[in-house]
């Protein structure tokens, strides 16, 4: 009988962990309500572009902007530091001065420069919506 006791408590709690899980993943825990997931889903790319093409923007809007405007961005943008990180690997410690170099470091992702122009009102639109409106309008005045 301790057997079927013990049994049955190791289902309970398989089920249980089971449940917990998908409690996680449906109140939007880990990287379904990031930003590279929202690129993913509504773009079609894969998690490295998204990520790294959220990092090189973040790279670009670091290099552009005084440190506490960038800080607004920054903040909007869970993991914004490990984005980044992947945008100087990615580049080689290059920096992104400019919009040339912003596409240029779409293209080292397998995207076309012009993917910048698709990830411009997404990118936006999140830090907008996560950061407000003075960091909304800050990014997208850099990226017209």
């Amino acid at each position: 009988m301790n057997r079927n006791i013990a049994f049955a408590v190791l289902l309970v709690w398989a089920a249980l962990l089971g449940a917990c899980s998908s409690m996680e993943s449906m109140m939007g825990a880990g990287s379904s309500s990031s930003l590279p997931a929202t690129l993913t889903k509504q773009l079609g790319v894969n998690d490295a572009q998204a990520a790294g093409g959220t990092g090189a923007i973040l790279a670009f809007a670091q290099q552009r902007l005084a440190a506490g405007d960038f800080d607004l961005i920054a903040k909007a943008i869970p993991g914004s530091e490990k984005y980044l990180g992947l945008a100087k690997q990615l580049l080689g410690g290059a920096s992104v001065n400019d919009k040339a170099g912003l596409q240029s470091a779409f293209s080292k992702l397998g995207m076309s420069p012009d993917m910048l122009n698709k990830f411009a009102p997404i990118v936006t639109d999140y830090v907008g919506k996560t950061g407000g409106d003075q960091a909304s309008k800050l990014l997208a005045g850099l990226l017209k």
